[in-house]
C-alpha cells in the first residue's frame, strides 16, 4: 500500500464516529451494557436510548427510527441491553467496516448473525445456543441480519418500515429496505456476547403474517404510469418481457379513458 492511501486510509477510521442506540427495559442491564463499550473502544462515542420500562411501550420500528433520527454518529449501533463486548471492540470494529467500504462502497447494514439463504446461516457470536460460532465466510451478504447486534451507515438514509410495529423481524425489514434503495447487508465478523436466546412470544406469528403482507403488495409486479411514461415492474424476466410487448398499445388505450386528463 503506497504511503498516501495508507494516510488516507487511516484518515478516513479516525473520522468515523458512533452512536450506539438502545431500547431499554432493564436499567441494569443496560448499564452493563454500556460499560462493556466505554471499556473496548467506545467510551467517547453518543450513546442514545428510549425508556421502555413503563407500561407504554415504544416499539422497535418506531423506537430505533426515532433514534436513527437523532444520531450524530456515522455508524450507528443498534443493539440489545443484553448484548456484551468481551473480545472484538472498536478497532476491531473499525477494521471490519473499512473492509467493506473497499469491497463494497453500497453496503448499508451489518450486523454478527443473519441469513445467507434457506437452510444457511451466517453466525459470528456467543449466545446461550453456543460459545464462539463461526460460521461462513465474512463478510457474508446476507438477506436479514439478526437484532441483537445492527450496524447501520447513516449516510445510507434507511430505516424501518413505518407501516409495521412490534419486536419482531425489524432485522429482516431493514435489509429488505437496504435492498430496494439499491445497497447491501452483511454479516461481519465481530464476536461479541448476546444473553438471550431469542423469545418467540405469542405475537411472533402475527407479526410474521404482518411482515409477509407488507412486503409482498410492496414488491407485486405492477403498472407504473408516470407523467410521462407507462411501464411494467415485475421480478420475473418473462413478465418484464410481456409488459414491453403490451406497453405501446395498452399506454395508447390509457391516453383516451376519461381518468387521462392531463396527461399527454
Amino acid at each position: 500500500m503506497s504511503e498516501v492511501s495508507a494516510q488516507s486510509k487511516l484518515q478516513h477510521l479516525e473520522k468515523r464516529s458512533y452512536t450506539i442506540a438502545t431500547l431499554v427495559t432493564d436499567p441494569a442491564q443496560y448499564e452493563v451494557m454500556q460499560q462493556s463499550f466505554v471499556d473496548f473502544g467506545f467510551g467517547d462515542c453518543e450513546f442514545l436510548k428510549i425508556d421502555n420500562t413503563g407500561e407504554k411501550q415504544t416499539c422497535a420500528y418506531n423506537g430505533l427510527n426515532h433514534m436513527l433520527n437523532q444520531a450524530s454518529g456515522d455508524i450507528v449501533i443498534l443493539c440489545h441491553q443484553d448484548v456484551r463486548l468481551f473480545d472484538d471492540g472498536r478497532a476491531e470494529l473499525d477494521a471490519r467496516l473499512d473492509e467493506l467500504d473497499t469491497s463494497d462502497p453500497g453496503w448499508a447494514v451489518a450486523g454478527n448473525a443473519g441469513g445467507v439463504s434457506p437452510g444457511q446461516l451466517a453466525l459470528r457470536i456467543t449466545d446461550p445456543h453456543g460459545a464462539d460460532q463461526n460460521i461462513g465466510h465474512f463478510p457474508c451478504r446476507v438477506s436479514a441480519v439478526d437484532e441483537n447486534f445492527i450496524v447501520v451507515r447513516r449516510d445510507a438514509r434507511i430505516g424501518f418500515s413505518y407501516d409495521l410495529s412490534g419486536f419482531h423481524f425489524y432485522g429482516a425489514d431493514i435489509c429488505m429496505m437496504a435492498q430496494v434503495a439499491g445497497r447491501s447487508a452483511y454479516v461481519i465478523d465481530f464476536h461479541l456476547a448476546h444473553l438471550s436466546a431469542g423469545n418467540k412470544d405469542p405475537s411472533f406469528d402475527k407479526m410474521e403474517a404482518a411482515f409477509l403482507n407488507k412486503w409482498g403488495d410492496a414488491l407485486s409486479a405492477r403498472w407504473i404510469q408516470t407523467t410521462c411514461s407507462l411501464f411494467y415492474v415485475s421480478g420475473e424476466p418473462l413478465k418484464r418481457m410481456a409488459g414491453g410487448w403490451i406497453k405501446r398499445p395498452f399506454a395508447h388505450l390509457s391516453k383516451h379513458t376519461p381518468k387521462a386528463a392531463g396527461w399527454k
